[in-house]
């Protein structure tokens, strides 16, 4: 059996889990840990509890300790940093005239490396920035490209319905979404009226799918007890 919790990075972002061995953590605790990233700061989400060994996916990296206030400075330190390193990192894009555009940027706890996201039609060849930034910041540099649903989660907005993007808000983890979910729930196939701000289809409509789903079901399977029905009269 192991001790474990589950930690998130940002408000909406996604639930990792981390041994916490017989570190007393509860839900809003702010802790370090150790990821595959380098040391990092984050929130317990789900309460400290007991899963058997083989239920795990992996070894999981360990709760280094709860943060106290000096982690706490620092933490907010880094994130004043980011801003002036997004605005430094735009200058150098467009010096180097990169057909790409900035989104977002985290250093991590440690400052062992500063990761910048970013969206582009296509493929960047970005080596020249990437060594322009490392001279300026004495650190790692990762630019990760990514999708346009990541950037409406990052950037944040309000959708048709006039709330806080659900992937912005309180969403840890995109799940699939087809234009089938719409035609069960009997919605406009306007790519207009069932799309997001990010252009894809609304999030929202994996909501209820499972309802529309086994209420399909039910109807087929009440059908299947009247055969007389299906009759065709010869």
């Amino acid at each position: 059996m192991a001790w474990v919790v589950g930690i998130r990075f940002k408000p909406a972002g996604k639930i990792y889990f981390f041994d916490c061995a017989n570190l007393d953590l509860a839900v809003g605790n702010a802790v370090i840990v150790e990821t595959i990233r380098g040391v990092e700061y984050g929130t317990v989400a789900i309460g400290r509890r007991e899963i058997k060994e083989e239920q795990l996916p992996t070894a999981l990296k360990k709760v280094i300790r709860k943060a106290e206030d000096e982690d706490r400075h620092i933490y907010e330190t880094n994130r004043q940093k980011e801003q002036e390193a997004l605005d430094i990192c735009r200058q150098k894009v467009k010096e180097h005239k990169l057909p790409m555009r900035l989104i977002d940027v985290e250093y991590t706890f440690d400052m062992g490396k500063i990761i910048f996201y970013f969206t582009a039609e296509g493929r960047v060849d970005f080596r020249e920035l990437v060594k322009d930034l490392a001279s300026i910041f004495k650190t790692r540099i990762e630019l990760r490209q990514i999708g346009v649903r990541d950037e409406a989660k990052m950037l944040g907005g309000v959708g048709t319905c006039g709330r806080i993007l659900c992937c912005n808000s309180f969403l840890g983890e995109f799940e699939p979404v087809s234009i089938r979910m719409a035609k069960e729930q009997n919605l406009s196939l306007n790519p207009t009226k069932i799309s997001g701000t990010c252009g894809r289809l609304m999030c929202c409509l994996k909501y209820e799918s499972e309802l529309y789903e086994s209420k399909e079901n039910g109807d087929n399977k009440h059908g299947e007890h009247h055969p007389g029905t299906e009759k065709s009269g010869n």
